[in-house]
């Protein structure tokens, strides 16, 4: 080997000079701290291996710090942070592995294959576990439903999510999609995905075992996506447009090849480590693996399949094409691993070997290129970022929407509520998902407040349900950032209960602008402490995530989004439980407690023109007990329909009651306002509230059980006619079910079609 303390760079190389460093992302501090790891200046390889491997986006060095504090640990959990994907144990040894991931900045450039991508990376995240994939769901967020671009990439991304998922063969059963302005020049893309293993069999990224060889699997190498990592962390300015070069362009037919041949493999034991080549590809795979293993890898580049000529270890070290696999088999058994790719038509290579000296070493043709511990690119840097309570955000509370006048029409009021994009139905964009596929669905997207699919236990003789819900109120969190993360997680939990789901654990994907800015590092903190903090109040460790910073378009930082993925479980999968009125005649109950508050509420925002004020206040016990009854309720089978109440309230909760069940179905409901303002009521985001439908005959069982968990349990009425009528006191307020209709499955559509 080369002495890599006096070698220079390769004359092939291009001259490395602080400009040069910059240009790669790397601050003078950083390209500082690279001449001390190595002793000597980096070759143009070494930098850019640097350079992706601590940008923000593979290093988290904003972030981890903070990360630290969240709850990771509990009775069902195999796999926490660390790996590809969480890793949980849902009894008779059978396990689920999921994660959750953003594709933001490529989906804006980008918006079809920006998408598409995403979903393939989620997967192989999942797969490379192993796990087969059996579910998917994506969180979108664009700008407004006006802006020029807003149509283009809701028709875009939907399109690549739809394609690449529909293609690969994996259902998506939920998500969410919302509108907001502040995501105008910087939209979010977040995808995930859950799959089945055995839970002995669960597969970890290390390249162990000195003498090992390491093979490559799955597409060629081409020279798209290099520098995706970079590009996503940093914010967008002018010019984002020629970034389109560093968004990658997926193959779900390949990918599927390769799922297929990679649980092939690990049927038998020759198998000791694999790792997908995501972001920075070939050169993130071998680091982590060879770090998590505390050893170190030679890689010899000429034997990496290309499919572009000419291609510099600079570009395969760093190119991030699709569709790609770094496993580490047992010495000997080549042959075997080659053998089952050759089957599936893949390429494969051996193109290194597991050293014991704990570097990265690159040789192409025999000439090294780059020589690095693999510690300190795999462990990368961490910063203790300046934070500050933005000077604005007192003010913004203290403008009470409680106090703009009751409008003058409330029917005309909800409808414009039920029918804004963000409320109103989404099968314009689930109808193009391929929710049936694998045939285990058990509740589709628009059938219940989360998504359902079936698993059977080991000997076929019970189905249990994998209950699984994604998503975030943005707004909130944007008035508190840490009374706002935790509503997003009561609300993930609302939604597993009005399923019959009891939550497991999270995934979570972190949306957040430029942690430069000290405003923006406050509320990411702020954020984090309340995602632990709800999280440990409701059991539901955080197993798997991402972290996406710098959301940024000239300056203008989107609304903090920790968007929550959640996932449940039920010991029988026919209980799953779904949201819309199942016919004439049943008893109507609200479950929880009524509240007038409205900051962040849809309402505020569609109907008053604001955002201010503070949002709902979150009683933890209180939203445990209330989730715990309605579990319970379901499992009695004693409810004939379910549905939490958030964006909306209680009368666009209703109004979905009416429209969601079949055939549509009216109410007469008579609510007592208890002293609130009848629009408070009707329009408040109160969390931990549920709407019930039963038979009559099972109402003094669900009253006894709601007083058993001390939540509030009030009739409302009983399902019936053609209209929906809603009395508050002395307001009457009602809607034909056609008029209704008209807005919900018309608000989204007019802003894709």
């Amino acid at each position: 080997m080369a002495d890599s303390s006096t070698r220079g760079p390769r004359k092939s190389e291009p001259e490395i000079t602080p400009e040069v460093a910059r240009e790669h992302g790397l601050s003078v501090e950083e390209f500082a701290r690279i001449h001390e790891i190595l002793g000597r200046a980096p070759s143009y390889t070494e930098l850019g291996v640097f350079s992706v491997m601590w940008s923000e986006h593979c290093s988290y060095k904003s972030s981890r710090r903070h990360l630290r504090g969240l709850p990771t640990t509990g009775p069902c959990v195999i796999q926490g942070p660390g790996e590809n994907a969480g890793v949980v144990d849902i009894g008779d040894g059978q396990a689920v592995v999921f994660k959750m991931e953003s594709h933001n900045h490529p989906s804006f450039i980008e918006p079809y294959q920006g998408a598409a991508t995403g979903v393939g990376g989620i997967c192989r995240d999942v797969f490379t576990m192993g796990a087969r994939p059996i579910a998917l769901a994506d969180c979108l967020r664009f700008g407004r439903a006006d802006h020029p671009r807003t149509r283009t990439l809701v028709q875009g991304v939907v399109a690549g999510i739809g394609g690449y998922g529909n293609s690969f063969g994996v259902p998506t059963v939920a998500g969410d999609i919302a509108f907001d302005e502040c995501y105008d020049g910087n939209i979010l893309v977040n995808a995930f995905c859950l799959g089945l293993a055995r839970a002995d069999r669960i597969f970890l990224g290390r390249a162990a075992g000195i003498g090992n060889p390491v093979l490559y699997v799955g597409a060629k190498t081409g020279r798209d996506g290099i520098h995706g990592a970079t590009m996503a962390s940093a914010e967008f300015g002018a010019g984002t447009e020629e970034k389109r070069p560093t968004v990658q362009v997926g193959d779900p037919f390949m990918e599927k090849l390769l799922l297929e041949a990679c649980l092939e493999l690990m049927n038998s034991d020759c198998l000791v480590g694999i790792q997908d080549m995501g972001a920075a590809g070939l050169t993130s795979s071998s680091v982590e693996m060879a770090a998590r293993a505390e050893n170190g890898v030679e890689l010899w580049l000429e034997r990496v399949p290309a499919r572009e000529t000419g291609m510099t270890p600079y570009e395969l070290m760093l190119s991030e094409s699709q569709e790609r696999m770094l496993m580490v088999v047992e010495a000997g058994r080549e042959s075997e691993a080659l053998a089952v790719f050759s089957k599936w038509d893949l390429d494969a290579a051996v193109i290194g070997i597991v050293t014991d000296t704990g570097r990265v070493v690159v040789k192409m043709d025999g000439e090294l290129y780059a020589d690095m511990p693999s510690m300190p690119l795999a462990e990368g840097l961490v910063y203790e970022r300046p934070m500050s309570r933005p000077v604005w955000l007192d003010a913004l509370q203290a403008q009470d929407p409680r106090e703009a006048p009751v409008p003058a029409d409330l029917g005309a009021a909800l409808l414009a509520v039920l029918g804004a994009p963000g409320v109103a139905s989404k099968a314009w964009a689930f109808s193009q998902y391929d929710h049936n596929v694998r045939h285990g669905t058990v509740l589709r997207p628009g059938q219940g407040d989360a998504g359902v699919v079936r698993v059977f236990s080991p000997d076929g003789a019970r189905e249990k349900g994998i209950a699984i819900t994604a998503g975030c109120n943005s707004r909130f969190v944007y008035l508190d950032p840490f009374e706002g993360a935790q509503l997003a997680i009561a609300e993930a939990v609302a939604n597993l209960s009005a399923v019959g789901a009891e939550p497991l654990a999270v995934t979570d994907c972190l949306n957040f602008g430029n942690p430069e800015r000290p405003e923006i590092m406050w509320q990411f903190a702020e954020a984090v402490r309340g995602l632990g903090d709800a999280c440990r109040a409701f059991g539901t460790p955080i197993v798997s995530g991402n972290v996406s910073l710098y959301n940024e378009t000239e300056g203008r930082g989107i609304h903090p989004t920790p968007m929550i993925g959640m996932v449940g479980l039920m010991s029988d999968a026919s209980l799953a439980m779904t949201q819309g009125f199942r016919g004439a005649g049943d008893v109507v109950v609200l479950l929880g407690v009524n509240t007038d508050e409205l900051g962040g509420s849809e309402y505020q925002k569609t109907v008053l023109g604001q955002l201010s004020g503070r949002p709902p206040r979150l009683d933890l016990g209180r939203a445990r007990a209330a989730g715990g009854a309605v579990r319970r309720m379901i499992g009695e089978r004693l409810l004939r329909s379910a549905h939490d109440l958030s964006d909306g309230g209680l009368a666009i909760a209703l109004a979905e009651c009416c429209l969601t069940g079949g055939e549509p179905v009216g109410l007469v409901a008579r609510i007592d306002p208890a002293g609130l303002r009848p629009d408070h009521l009707l329009f408040g985001e109160a969390p931990a509230r549920y709407v019930l439908s039963l038979a009559e005959e099972s109402l003094a069982r669900v009253v006894a059980l709601a007083a058993e968990a001390c939540v509030p349990c009030a009739l409302l009425g009983r399902t019936g006619g053609d209209r929906l009528a809603l009395e508050v006191g002395a307001v009457h307020v009602e809607l034909p079910l056609a008029a209704l209709a008209q807005a919900f499955h018309t608000g989204f559509s007019r802003v894709a079609d």
